[in-house]
């Protein structure tokens, strides 16, 4: 028996006409031979979450840099958020939950450490070889860097929607749109919720449009926007919220910016991260023999194999590569 044909008959018979089919996938670039059970989005969602780069964003920054506690989000549980969020989405919306749920997942591998102070660190580094964006990484590492270089050869509509998830991409299916959203839904209120729980703003503090419009609570913010995009979506070709909500989550991202994301305790160590990469950048720009094999066998220039390399780095790692390369070791013996 063919499992995945009793998906298709479902995805006929439910999904929206507008819905991204399995069975109409575009495929690979690679061809494989087909899973007896599993349609192809759902294999692309299995290899991305048994891959070393998914296991990585559990020690890579969101936000807050090198926090105290356990409760501040991390790049993994960012992405896991997403992945619900959207999820939601998608089922409600009718379209297809296994292609959307592999772009959650696989949206954010390209991440460096330290969040997106790493991000513009390799961005200056690298202007003058096309720069660094954690959208395309993210496209760079499933299609050329995971399983040690050979990449993991996913399909056309979620290589698509990865490197289509920020607020600029432009998605070709409407799952992909569903993760763009999503991932603004996820930061927003999971960014608020550390920041109050970390004292850098007060509840008193968040505009009264986004209280009035969403709610005073994180689960009630999340619920009215995600309520808002399905009572202006369903049944149509686009995926959108509408347009007093979309006003008010730009106050309220405008907001994040000026009082969350460029405060002076999410601020204060990025000096630190810039010094940190740009020194790394340099040494193994002049010793390219201490990249990992599978780096040093890649068809690019030495200045994207080391680029890979550092955007690969979990901030753990980085910070031990740093204090191996850096910190004199002690070599008499007592």
């Amino acid at each position: 028996m063919d499992y995945r044909k009793v998906v298709y008959e479902i995805e006929d018979k439910y999904l929206s006409p507008y819905a991204c089919k399995s069975a109409e996938t575009k495929g690979r670039r690679f061809p494989v031979t087909p899973c007896e059970v599993r349609t192809e989005f759902q294999r692309d969602r299995d290899r991305i979450i048994h891959s070393k780069s998914f296991r990585r964003l559990k020690h890579k920054t969101q936000v807050f840099l090198a926090p105290e506690g356990d409760h501040y989000r991390t790049r993994l549980t960012h992405t896991l958020e997403v992945s619900q969020i959207a999820r939601v989405l998608a089922r409600a919306l009718r379209l297809n939950e296994d292609l959307t749920e592999a772009i959650s997942l696989g949206h954010d591998l390209g991440h460096t450490p330290f969040g997106h102070a790493g991000e513009r660190a390799l961005n200056e580094k690298m202007k003058d070889h096309g720069g660094f964006s954690h959208a395309k990484q993210s496209l760079r590492v499933v299609d050329v860097l995971e399983y040690d270089g050979k990449g993991m050869n996913l399909t056309a509509e979620v290589r698509d929607g990865i490197v289509n998830h920020t607020r600029r991409g432009n998605p070709s299916t409407l799952e992909g749109r569903v993760v763009c959203l999503s991932d603004q839904i996820a930061y927003l209120n999971h960014d608020v919720d550390d920041a109050l729980r970390g004292g850098v703003i007060s509840q008193s503090d968040l505009p009264s449009s986004v209280v009035r419009t969403f709610g005073d609570t994180h689960g009630k913010r999340i619920d009215s926007m995600i309520m808002d995009i399905i009572r202006h979506s369903y049944g149509t070709d686009s995926v959108h919220p509408g347009d007093e909500a979309k006003a008010v989550m730009e106050e309220f991202r405008g907001f994040m910016f000026e009082r969350v994301y460029s405060s002076p305790l999410a601020k204060s160590e990025e000096p630190k991260v810039v010094d940190i990469i740009g020194f790394l950048f340099d040494h193994f720009l002049k010793h390219t023999d201490l990249l990992p094999d599978y780096i040093r066998g890649l068809d690019a220039p030495d200045e994207q194999k080391v680029c890979d390399y550092i955007a690969t780095m979990s901030d753990t790692y980085l910070v031990r590569v740093f204090e191996e390369v850096y910190i004199p070791k002690g070599w008499a013996k007592v």
